[in-house]
């Protein structure tokens, strides 16, 4: 009968570079970042359609963009798991 090989170990998410305290500084920023983009959006959501649509596109592509970053999509010095 045919063996199945063990799943991969899942990849870290949200690393920054360094550990410890680094590491704590790259999450409270990513959330203050975060928090910041939705309270602009929310405001500019207030000021009519034109505006809520900008601010709606423009905050989409900030949050992916945090998104990303916390990913660490392009760290090229990690070994492939």
């Amino acid at each position: 009968m045919a063996q199945l090989a063990p799943p991969r170990p899942p990849v870290p998410v949200a690393l920054a570079d360094g550990d410890g305290v680094n590491r704590v500084y790259f999450r409270l920023w990513k959330w203050w970042f975060t928090t910041l983009t939705v309270l602009a959006t929310a405001w500019l959501v207030t000021l009519g359609p034109i505006p809520a649509v900008l601010a709606l596109v423009v905050a989409k592509h900030v949050l992916v963009a945090i998104l990303v970053i916390g990913l660490d999509v392009d760290a090229k010095d990690r070994p492939e798991v």
